[in-house]
């Protein structure tokens, strides 16, 4: 069983993983993904944190290490090479699990409330009590099956809720992570908005990756 205490991801392999994890969700039809759709994921300046400008040779260093862990591997067939994750099966999480660990992984630390929103295209939790009894047992994961996946971080000053960490790339810093939360205060409109924006940006995310898609086999 993997253990990240031990060999935690680096921030590229955490970007490139989390990106083919998400993109498998989100835009199925363009998965998996190619070296130059997998770079455009990983570099994109939405519903990323933080933004990233990640070369192929680095992208292709990360995938070499995640594919040394089982984490990712080489589609077969077609003369450009795909690539996608094996990342429930190489770590022993469920399908949930593994959406709530992408969504921290590829936009950092957020609240139970966040992660359902952002978990929309994912995965649809019926409340933030689902997905907080997969963040509990995700934390309270035995050493025999890796260890811990996520911490609790403390509330920050001037904060409702408290956020959840990954610890995948290792142990989290919870001092540096609670200060930089800056809570915001919203107007009770602003969730809405916030959600129809977000919607907005992932439908135009996934015309583009269809868009790509098209050229590429165009120009095959």
């Amino acid at each position: 069983m993997l253990n990240f205490e031990q060999t935690p991801l680096t921030a590229a392999e955490a970007r490139v993983l989390a990106t083919l994890m998400e993109k498998a969700r989100t835009v199925p039809d363009s998965y998996p993904l190619t070296l130059n759709s997998l770079q455009s994921g990983c570099n994109q300046k939405s519903s990323r944190e933080p933004v990233m400008n990640l070369g192929e040779d680095e992208i292709a260093q990360a995938i070499d290490g995640l594919r040394e862990r089982s984490l990712v591997f080489e589609s077969s067939g077609g003369r450009t090479a795909r690539y996608e994750h094996n990342f429930e099966r190489a770590v022993g999480v469920p399908s949930q699990a593994a959406a709530l660990l992408g969504l921290l992984l590829l936009r950092g630390p957020q609240t139970a409330g966040e992660l359902r929103l952002n978990a929309e295209r994912w995965h649809r939790f019926a409340d933030i009590g689902s997905v907080e009894v997969f963040l509990e047992e995700l934390q309270q994961r035995s050493p025999e099956k890796g260890g811990p996946l996520v911490v609790k971080l403390e509330r920050a000053p001037g904060a409702r809720e408290q956020r959840w960490a990954q610890l995948l790339c290792g142990p989290v810093d919870a001092q540096a992570a609670v200060a930089s939360a800056s809570p915001i205060k919203t107007s009770p409109g602003t969730g809405a908005e916030l959600q129809a924006l977000a919607e907005r940006v992932t439908a135009l995310e996934a015309l583009v990756a269809e868009l790509q898609q098209r050229l590429e086999a165009a120009g095959a």
